[in-house]
Formats: structure tokens, C-alpha cells, sequence
């Protein structure tokens, strides 16, 4: 798109002049994931403000008909400086000026230069996609663009203590319905201390919180990095990093963007791995993962798989002595009446603070919980006093005997406590009313054992939805 002042024209005299463009085009089933717009922004510019359609022509039972995310980038460029925001199809248009931005945009100087809006095709239907972007730019004179004001790295907390929060939240600033300033209530009301925010492809919620973090609540900034081959959670990465969402698994570039989000201070965690949403399931592997979400929001099919390939995974790297994986769990609350903390990762931290809850999550120090109503204690014990708690090690000879114990309160009536081992369910027993199960093994027999606490089941033959899961303990001494 060029506008007269780009093409020569003399330039719109007067703030408030206006000039607008449209360009349509069509894009064929198996276009490329995204096509850039270039569009010529003249000087003198204040805002500029996009729109957006596209046709949806009906598709035969079962064929993905037509969606079509949206973003842009500024003068210098489609790569992280350039980057000015995305809101993929939760918007049909936005505007950008420096002193505002339509959530998921990033206000600042609307400068001189070829701009690209981006139209990311997610499917198109066999016909086609046909579509129409509008690009009006407003004249007049800048204005100032605000100094960003991020959440603080620490809050009080409680010292060395359990810490229980939710990963995984979504807001305006991409699909989500609530404001950060309900998350922030909700997360107070579901007993959080720390929460991280998670938009969708952009960084502009982590701006967004100024006033609702506290003594009693931890905000950390990260994205929902949402490739068309899975979604990873970006946990905990410094405010304002742009991460790339533009790859597939055929273009072998995970492990680079997982090593840029961990130089930008985060964990590497993917994201409900068996989500039936269109490209939510995880294709990438775990070789580059800190942590695997295997439980998002109320307890479902996919959470269940989730768990059983991650159990599976902690039996590769118990028996080949290698790196193992921990568990989350997070609500992925994006609107009323999702829950806020359903589920809840609960980590044990040194403090509540950014560095110190990583840290946590990363080890494996952590155990997921449906509420805060439920509270869990798990630990391995030998008759001569060594003791190793949730994602820890008990260093024991092979044929040493180890009492496991599980305590258990506030659980739901009806509840049945689970241990597993790398050779699977070893005991299954309904929740005793004092919570408390015990059970003896030897590190030659289990090599891990975790808990899980599950509601009544309601599907003859089929467990019921988890109240509660831990990560492992490992028991007998590492092999060098």
C-alpha cells in the first residue's frame, strides 16, 4: 500500500487528516503460513489503524473451513525489533499511536518506513480464502509514548515455603475476556501467590499490570508462543522479549527459539500436549523442554494421555539415568466461568520470587492440586533417617528399604490415593479419612514413585478426573 504523501504528494496539511487504502487478494488452500502487506507509512503520521475480513465459504463435513490470524511490524523490519504486535483472530482490527495500543499492539512512534501488516492463514478452506485488509493512517503530531512499567522480580512471601500459582493465563491482550486487573482478583480469591502472564504471540500484557501486584502476589511476564505444530509456554522470560512463533516442526528451529527463551531468563514448557484445538497438538518433541504441562484447565482425555506420556518419559530417563521432565499444571482461564487456578502448580521456593519459583519448577519441586483447598505432603524415608522429598533423590543401595508416605487434606469425598512407579500403579486405595497412605518398596524395585489423587471415576472402567498428581521422587544412587 502507498499512500499520497509516500508516493510525492505534498503532505496532509493539519492534525486529524486522514487517508485510507484497501487491498484485497486471495490466498489458495496450502498458501504459506504467513504473507507479509507492505505498506509505505509517510512522515508526519500519528496513528495508524487496520482492519480486516476475510470470506468463510462453506466446506464438506469435517474440512477446515477459513481462519486467518493477523500482526505487524514496523519500519525496521519482520524480525524481533520490528515487531509492534499480533492478535491473531481475536480482533478484526487495531490501531497503534504512541500513546496507546490496541491490547496485543505495542504503542510507540508510528515512523516512517515500510510497515507489514501480517495475515497468517491458519486454515484456508479448498476454495480459497478471500481477503480484504484496511489501512488508515491519521496525521497530526506524535505524542509520547509511555515509559513501560514492568512487575516487580520479587514479592514478600513466606521465605522458604510451598508457593502455589498458575502458569498459564490469558487476558485482552490476546483471546482472553478478562482484564489483568479480574486476573489478578481471581488469583488472590484461588489463593495464588504467583501468577505469569501468557498472552499469544505478544508481549503487550506485560506492561499491563501496574498496581495489582503486591506483597501477596508475584506477576511474571512470559508468552503463549502458538505455532502451528503446538503451543510452548515462555514462563517467566524478561519483560518486553519478543519470542518467535513462526516456524514448523519441518524447519528444525525449535531448539534455537527454546535456547532464546531460556537466554531471556525463562522455562522452556509445552503446552497442553494433546489439545484438540487446531494446531495445539505438540509435535516438537521434548528435547528442549524445562517442564511439560500435562494438566490444563478441569481434567480431560487429553490431560489423561499428557500424563501417561510423561510417566512414560520419567521411565526412559530413569532407566537411562538421563535428564527428567517435571510436570505443571495451569488453568489456561481465559474468560468466566473458567476458574483461575484449576489446576495450580504448587513449587517449593526459597522465596517468592521470579528466579527462586523457576528454579523450583525446573527441579521438579512441585506437585499440581485442583484448588487451594487441597493440601499434600509426599516424601521417602530409610530406616536409617535419609529423607527425600517431591522431586527429589533418595541415595539408598538397592535392596534398602524405603517407607513412602503420602498425607492428603481437604481432597474431595470419595477420593482414591494412587502411587506409581516406573513399573506403573502400585497401589490404589481409597483415600483413608485421616489422608494418610504408606507403603514400603526398594530402589531395586521402583525406581520413582509419585502420587496421584483422583476423584470418583464416573466412566465404568476409566480412572476419574486427578484432584491432585506429584511430581516423582527417585529413589537409589545415581550411576556414574
Amino acid at each position: 500500500m502507498t499512500f499520497a504523501h509516500a508516493a510525492g504528494a505534498p503532505a496532509p496539511g493539519g492534525s486529524g487528516t486522514t487517508e485510507t487504502r484497501r487491498v484485497t487478494g486471495r490466498l489458495p488452500a496450502g498458501a504459506p503460513d504467513f504473507r507479509y502487506l507492505p505498506v509505505e507509512v509517510p512522515r508526519g503520521v500519528r496513528e495508524i489503524a487496520v482492519s480486516y475480513s476475510y470470506d468463510r465459504p462453506s466446506v464438506p463435513p469435517g474440512v477446515p473451513g477459513n481462519a486467518c490470524d493477523i500482526g505487524v511490524f514496523d519500519e525496521r523490519g519482520t524480525g524481533p525489533d520490528g515487531f509492534r504486535g499480533w492478535s491473531g483472530g481475536a480482533r478484526t482490527e487495531f490501531a497503534i499511536s504512541a500513546e496507546r495500543a490496541t491490547p496485543g499492539y505495542l504503542p510507540g512512534p508510528v515512523r516512517p518506513g515500510t510497515w507489514h501488516v501480517v495475515l497468517g492463514p491458519y486454515t484456508v478452506a479448498p476454495a480459497g480464502m478471500a481477503y480484504e485488509v484496511t489501512v488508515t493512517l491519521r496525521y497530526g503530531p506524535p505524542g509520547t509514548t509511555p515509559t513501560p512499567v514492568y512487575p516487580p522480580r520479587r514479592a514478600k512471601g513466606r521465605g522458604r515455603a510451598w508457593y502455589r500459582g498458575d502458569g498459564h493465563l490469558h487476558s485482552v491482550h490476546s483471546d482472553g475476556l478478562r482484564t489483568p486487573a479480574d486476573i489478578a482478583a481471581a488469583a488472590r480469591a484461588a489463593g495464588l501467590d504467583w501468577i505469569v502472564t501468557t498472552e499469544h504471540n505478544t508481549t503487550s500484557g506485560h506492561a499491563a499490570w501496574q498496581g495489582l501486584w503486591g506483597d501477596d502476589l508475584l506477576v511474571l511476564t512470559g508468552e503463549e508462543v502458538t505455532t502451528r505444530n503446538g503451543h510452548v509456554l515462555a514462563l517467566g522470560t524478561d519483560p518486553g522479549t519478543f519470542v518467535d512463533w513462526r516456524y514448523r516442526v519441518r524447519d528444525d528451529a525449535f531448539g534455537r527459539h527454546a535456547r532464546a527463551i531460556r537466554r531471556a531468563g525463562g522455562l522452556v514448557v509445552p503446552a497442553h500436549p494433546y489439545g484438540t484445538c487446531v494446531g495445539c497438538s505438540w509435535k516438537f518433541g521434548y528435547e528442549h523442554a524445562d517442564a511439560v504441562e500435562v494438566w490444563n484447565g478441569p481434567f480431560t482425555p487429553d490431560d489423561e494421555m499428557a500424563v501417561a506420556t510423561w510417566d512414560a518419559l520419567l521411565a526412559t530417563a530413569a532407566r537411562e539415568g538421563g535428564r527428567w521432565l517435571p510436570a505443571m499444571g495451569n488453568s489456561d482461564a481465559h474468560r468466566e466461568p473458567q476458574t483461575v487456578g484449576l489446576p495450580q502448580t504448587v513449587v517449593l521456593a526459597d522465596e517468592l520470587s521470579h528466579d527462586a519459583v523457576l528454579a523450583g519448577i525446573r527441579a521438579g519441586r512441585s506437585w499440581i492440586a485442583e484448588s487451594s483447598a487441597i493440601g499434600l505432603s509426599f516424601a521417602a524415608t530409610t530406616g536409617g533417617g535419609a529423607h527425600a522429598g517431591i522431586g527429589g533423590r533418595l541415595p539408598a543401595d538397592p535392596g534398602t528399604e524405603v517407607a513412602v508416605r503420602l498425607t492428603v487434606t481437604g481432597a474431595p469425598a470419595g477420593c482414591t490415593a494412587a502411587l506409581v512407579t516406573d513399573q506403573g500403579t502400585v497401589l490404589s486405595v481409597p483415600l483413608p479419612a485421616d489422608g494418610r497412605v504408606e507403603w514400603r518398596t526398594t530402589p531395586a524395585r521402583s525406581a520413582y514413585v509419585r502420587a496421584e489423587v483422583r476423584r470418583p471415576g464416573t466412566v465404568p472402567g476409566l480412572p476419574g478426573a486427578m484432584a491432585a498428581l506429584t511430581n516423582p521422587v527417585f529413589l537409589g544412587r545415581v550411576e556414574h
